[in-house]
């Protein structure tokens, strides 16, 4: 069982990891604390954001939806590898999951299929949304899978989780396919290396 970091300990791995971060806003105070509990946290999610332009993307994820309030994550991963901090706290990003799911990160084991919807993400997973279009043709730059892979495991790094602490959205929920263009498996092994 792990209790959040501190929002300054969450800026100084993240940045501990070489990575480039903006705040945007006052971010360490902006979250939906007020809808329920943040924590035990016990994992990292990956999402596309199924946007164009970096400052759009950024304002769409801090500000949300008439229906669906931000933040959207905590931080937006910006086709150049920037990541822009836009809240911290609860999130509205992982939605209701599968429980087995969240039994397994926790466990750090294999991941069943997701197939059911019953359980409360935005408390247990710091969320990263990615600049991407989502239709599986718009490029992830290198600089991109970099700062994921980065950010990443500068959270695993700190709570000393291993890469299975590491999810994508389409592993969680049922009928979800972020992040598409590049396999969780792939981003796995690539956490793993960096953690090494």
């Amino acid at each position: 069982m792990a209790s959040p970091m501190s929002a300054g300990g969450f800026l100084a791995g993240l940045r501990a990891e070489g990575l480039t971060v903006v705040e945007v806003g006052d971010w360490e105070h902006h979250n939906r604390n007020h809808k329920g509990p943040w924590g035990p946290v016990h994992g990292v999610m990956i999402h596309h954001t199924v946007t164009k332009g970096s400052e759009r993307t950024v304002r769409l994820c801090r500000d949300g939806y008439a229906d669906l309030p931000g933040p959207l994550c905590h931080g937006v991963i910006t086709k150049d590898g920037t990541v822009h901090l836009v809240g911290y706290g609860r999130a509205n990003h992982a939605g209701l999951g599968d429980d087995d799911v969240l039994r397994a990160v926790i466990a750090e084991k294999a991941l069943p299929h997701d197939n059911e919807a019953n359980t409360d993400g935005n408390r247990h997973f710091y969320g990263f949304e990615c600049e991407n279009l989502g239709d599986g043709r718009d490029p992830w730059p290198e600089a991109q899978l970099d700062a994921i892979e980065r950010a990443a495991a500068a959270i695993c790094r700190h709570h000393g989780w291993t890469e299975r602490s590491v999810i994508g959205h389409l592993e969680w929920q049922p009928g979800k396919v972020d992040p598409r263009g590049f396999t969780m498996a792939s981003m796995r092994k690539r956490i793993r290396d960096r953690l090494k």
